[in-house]
């Protein structure tokens, strides 16, 4: 399906260059390798398409062959081929009796997956299945006396830790520990057949300050020492166990953190201007770095958010914390999940590490805003440097570094069909190349902070090829215009335009889209630069006629915005056009200009009332006259097994009869099938005024030339295709740049993608 390689033998190339660089050269004298996706695996192709799937926790054989990866929602252990990174293959599924929540794989030969059979969360019980990988049987079950939550094998192949978490039911009393039946560490002997392996339990009761009788292990590393770093989420603490004694070593608070400009309120705007002070770690995943160092992903959960990473020695000293590092850096990237500003923000879930070539590499997944951060970690103490974001699917969980192969993987739980995205495994190669993530990052305002972007909705030229403007569309308050510097890659988004009606032309028109401090909401869904500096704006209007369950709370609104975001005016269809309204509305806005004299092109993306099947309208608004006049476009068909609808995203002026527009379907991943730049003339075009309601208009219909199929652009990112492809604009060189909408990073991955088709209209 969608997880095709840009150029497998490029690909290649770069994973053997990057070895022979490790081997031979000092990391100074040459251009350091990044980590590339080179695939993306839905794991709904080891079952089907309408199966939900929940790809959590992965590992691989010591060849580095094949994946096995956990998937609760199906209970049951995945395995895919890895030979070809850059081309994944389905190699099925082994049912199991009960929930995975880990795998851990011992050599070629064995997975070790921690199974819950709990009946609920008081009566808990769960084993561990030992899964022959080449024959894909269960070998032996090893009952565990508790739910499982995390396993893990000791360098030396010869324990296995498991944590028995018997989590807390969250909806009992003020859901808070302690709750009974309190966690464990079981320790399991892998000497012999795997049915004669014995277990043993290591209490962790009594240790913790907070909650001592309800220690809820979450997470368990093992060193090349035999010692195992255990994280004690809820309770903010953190145990080393001997696992070749049993015996508990040491064990420490995990602490608190200060964490200053960062967003505490979810009030749909992107605010980093608050702190919090002493703030529990509370970790989830640990990694160790050596014998004497681990790192945590310090999650949250009963006192808030940490929204950092943190490195510790064994004695409970803080030699690193990311502090509001991440936070930043997903806003910078557009990827700051504002709807968990008020719990755990981007929510770091877990860390892995290992060593590639001479670079040590720490990697922290961000469940919320689909990131993983890379670092570089030096031998020695010190502060690691960020090196790079990749994007995941929607919620990594599972973490895997692959250094004898130059490979990383990314496991992504998360999987809703209906709202565009899949449980997927990202892989990712280590290659000496410029990054291709991300494509756009935002430049720091004068207080420190990155300025906050997200929801791209429309871009516009400016006749400065360097210079573009987007937007965002009504995910945010505030509504504003960026300017973006797209002169090298990625494109730096400089400054922001906030749209303020101090003149009142828009509360004349609708006093509930104007704000007490005079800035706007409204859902900016079309751009267009003027000669003159300012803009043309184009709002999409809320509600369809006729419909109780969504009435019409917003027309489709044209503003003339002058170049300090100051409303001149508004401007509306005419009544007999809004008496049609659908709640799919204005897409897009362009302007020709000739002699000063302004006409607008605006697009619909849907068909309104009375419209014929598949055909939406163009409109035409001449801003001296003040007429409106329509022509129609015919949409393609859907294509998706999955439904859905086809209509218009975007639309720009070539020249003063030529235009294009964006086309695309309502799907993503494996459903997204219509994703195209057409052309239209309306030379020799007489458009029309509209007709009554109720009459079907006979606007002339357009003819249109495919000018770029976007799919394989969007699938050469090696990522799932993405759903809302909203803004074109076209440059003076001829260079066409094409940018997606990511919701906001609601229901979606946050990934944007900025495209660049080079000289796209030279001709």
């Amino acid at each position: 399906m969608h997880h095709r390689s840009r150029d497998l033998a490029t690909i290649a190339a770069g994973i053997l260059a990057t070895a022979v660089v490790s081997a031979t050269a000092k990391a100074d004298d040459i251009q350091r390798p990044v980590f590339e996706r080179v695939a993306v695996f839905p794991v709904l192709e080891n079952t089907d398409i309408t199966t939900v799937t929940a790809a959590e926790i992965v590992d691989v054989t010591r060849n580095g062959q094949t994946l096995v990866y956990t998937d609760s929602e199906t209970e049951s252990i995945g395995f895919v081929d890895i030979g070809n990174p850059a081309s994944p293959e389905a190699a099925g599924i082994i049912a199991l009796d009960g929930e995975p929540t880990s795998v851990a794989v011992l050599g070629n030969r064995l997975a070790l997956a921690g199974v819950n059979t709990s009946v609920d969360l008081i009566n808990t019980s769960g084993k561990l299945t030992v899964i022959n990988i080449r024959a894909r049987q269960i070998v032996a079950e090893l009952d565990l006396g508790g739910q499982p939550d995390a396993v893990s094998i000791s360098p030396d192949g010869r324990y296995a830790a498991v944590a028995i978490e018997n989590e807390r039911d969250e909806d009992l009393g003020d859901g808070e520990p302690p709750q009974a039946p309190p966690g464990y560490l079981v320790i399991v002997d892998l000497d012999g057949p795997a049915a004669n392996w014995q277990t043993r339990i290591v209490e962790l009761t009594g240790i913790a300050d907070l909650f001592p009788e309800d220690p809820e292990p979450e997470y368990v590393d093992i060193n090349d020492d035999n010692i195992a770093v255990v994280t004690l989420q809820e309770n903010n603490h953190i145990v080393l166990v001997d696992v070749v004694t049993g015996e508990v070593i040491n064990d420490f608070s995990a602490g608190t953190v200060d964490l200053e400009q960062i967003d505490i309120l979810e009030n749909d705007l992107i605010e980093p201007n608050s702190n919090l002070d002493g703030v529990p770690r509370e970790p989830d995943g640990a990694v160790w770095l050596d014998n004497e160092r681990f790192a945590t992903a310090d999650e949250g959960d009963l006192f808030g958010g940490s929204r950092g990473i943190t490195i510790f020695d064994v004695h409970g000293n803080v030699e690193y914390a990311a502090g509001n590092s991440l936070e930043h850096q997903t806003i910078r990237l557009g990827h700051y999940p504002e709807g968990r500003s008020e719990n755990k923000g981007n929510e770091p879930e877990n860390v892995a590490f290992a060593r590639f070539g001479f670079q040590n590499y720490l990697f922290a997944g961000s469940e919320r805003s689909s990131v993983i951060f890379v670092y570089e970690v030096s031998r020695r103490s010190g502060e690691p440097q960020l090196l790079q974001t990749l994007p995941a699917g929607v919620a990594p969980e599972g973490l895997l570094p692959i250094p004898r192969r130059g490979l990383f993987v990314a496991a992504s739980e998360a999987d809703e069909r209906e709202s565009k995205f899949r449980s997927v495994l990202n892989i990712y190669a280590r290659v000496i190349a410029e990054p291709a993530y991300p494509t756009i990052i935002s430049e720091d305002r004068e207080d420190g902070t990155p300025l906050p972007w997200a929801a791209l909705s429309a871009l516009a030229a400016t006749g400065d090829d360097d210079l573009v403007y987007t937007a965002h569309d009504s995910f945010y308050v505030k509504s504003r215009l960026y300017s973006v510097d797209v002169s090298e890659r990625p494109a730096k988004i400089t400054g922001e335009i906030v749209l303020t009606d101090t003149l009142g032309a828009l509360a004349a028109q609708n006093a509930s889209l104007v704000n007490d401090d005079l800035t706007v909401n409204i859902d900016i869904e079309g751009l267009a630069a003027r000669e003159n500096g300012g803009f043309w704006v184009a709002s999409e209007g809320v509600g369809t006629v006729g419909d109780p369950a969504r009435p019409v709370e917003a027309l489709n609104l044209l503003l003339e915005v002058a170049a300090d975001g100051t409303i001149e005016s508004v401007v509306t269809l005419p009544d007999s056009t809004n008496g049609r309204q659908v709640r799919f509305g204005f897409e897009g806005v362009t302007v020709v200009e000739d002699d000063g004299e302004e006409e607008l092109f605006v697009a619909i993306q849907r068909e309104w009332a009375d419209d014929p099947d598949n055909q939406v309208r163009i409109g035409r608004y001449n801003v001296e006259s003040g007429e409106w006049r329509f022509y129609y476009y015919p949409l393609d068909l859907p294509e998706s097994g999955n439904g859905g609808w086809v209509g218009l995203s975007e639309i720009t002026a070539i020249d003063d009869d030529e235009f294009l527009v964006v086309e695309r379907d309502n799907q993503a991943g494996p459903d997204a099938a219509v994703k195209r730049i057409y052309q239209f003339s309306v030379d020799d075009l007489e458009p029309l005024e509209d007709t009554d309601v109720g009459t079907t208009p006979s606007f002339p219909v357009v003819s249109k030339t495919l000018v770029r199929d976007l799919m394989p652009d969007l699938e050469a990112t090696n990522g799932l295709v993405l759903e809302k492809i909203e803004g074109l604009a076209v440059l003076s060189n001829g260079d066409v740049l094409v940018v997606n909408d990511n919701d906001g990073v609601d229901d979606s991955n946050g990934e944007t993608q900025l495209l660049t088709f080079e000289e796209l209209l030279d001709d």
